[in-house]
């Protein structure tokens, strides 16, 4: 497929702002991982703070895992496409998330938390995006939403292509995760070498998309493994299979929080004020 740049303001679609390639890094007590949003590349997407991508087989590289760390003011969303990973705290939930499986929690006023990889061989592969709230929310109780692979509807909106709807509404579906701020889409897409497909997007959202296999033509712009596209104003993006390989990607998009950012390590607040409030608490043991 040609690199054709799409006339945008003709047709609705989003158009490829930027293509931010994700940096390894390493998190927790020495995950590696890619960072795709939370590094200099791209610091956050109002109202992503991060995304990053977890893929090895080698068990050095997770085993280690993320031991107790607290949070605060925002919520993180744990996404597995393969592989396990148990999650325990310190208000006594716990619980495994599996391949194909979701947990979406809401830190709110604070919560002290671990993930370990269940398992000490094998693909660990999966994302974990931090989604920041409303001033309005960040002192709320935290909660869990945490659904299995058989929760997530699936759907094949042209023949090559099948998604897996997370969150929001796509097709007469509804993704499980529900009650979210930013009014979330999540979506995991797959599309064939031929298959061609344009997702919707609510116009005052904002938007990207992350390729994690093979290579998808976005809006007219190649976009290869382990790259994110930022996207522009729009109510669609076209996305298509590009060479040889199936690819997958994640399309994401949420209503933007407009407000001020104030933020450290765990904690994601309004005012440099609040963050040290936010240590204190931590450090007093009321998180």
């Amino acid at each position: 497929m040609s690199d054709l740049v799409l006339d945008t303001k003709a047709t609705g679609e989003r158009a490829v702002v930027q293509l931010v390639e994700a940096m390894p890094t390493s998190d927790g007590a020495g995950v590696k991982l890619s960072r795709a949003i939370g590094g200099p590349r791209l610091g956050e997407a109002d109202p992503f703070l991060l995304l990053d991508e977890i893929r090895s087989d080698d068990p050095s590289a997770y085993l280690a895992g993320f031991p107790d760390h607290p949070h605060r003011g925002f919520e993180t969303v744990t996404y597995m496409l393969a592989g396990r990973m148990r999650h325990a705290d310190n208000k006594g939930h716990g619980g495994i998330i599996e391949t194909g499986g979701v947990q979406w929690m809401t830190a709110g006023r604070g919560i002290v938390h671990s993930e370990m990889p269940e398992q000490e061989k094998g693909l660990m592969w999966g994302f974990q995006l931090w989604v920041n709230l409303p001033a309005r929310d960040k002192m709320r109780a935290p909660r869990y939403q945490e659904f299995k692979a058989s929760d997530i509807p699936e759907l094949t909106p042209v023949p090559g292509a099948s998604v897996r709807i997370v969150a929001g509404r796509l097709g007469g579906l509804e993704g499980p995760v529900r009650g979210i701020a930013i009014a979330p889409l999540f979506l995991d897409v797959r599309l064939e070498p031929d298959a061609a497909w344009s997702a919707p997007i609510e116009a005052d959202h904002a938007a990207f998309a992350y390729v994690y296999q093979g290579a998808v033509n976005i809006a007219g712009r190649e976009v290869p493994r382990g790259t994110l596209a930022q996207l522009g104003t729009g109510k669609t993006v076209s996305l298509a299979g590009q060479g040889s390989e199936r690819a997958g990607l994640l399309v994401i998009a949420g209503r933007p929080i407009g407000e001020p950012v104030a933020r450290y390590g765990p904690f994601v607040m309004n005012t440099r004020e609040e963050i040290l409030a936010a240590f204190r608490d931590y450090e007093a043991g009321r998180l």
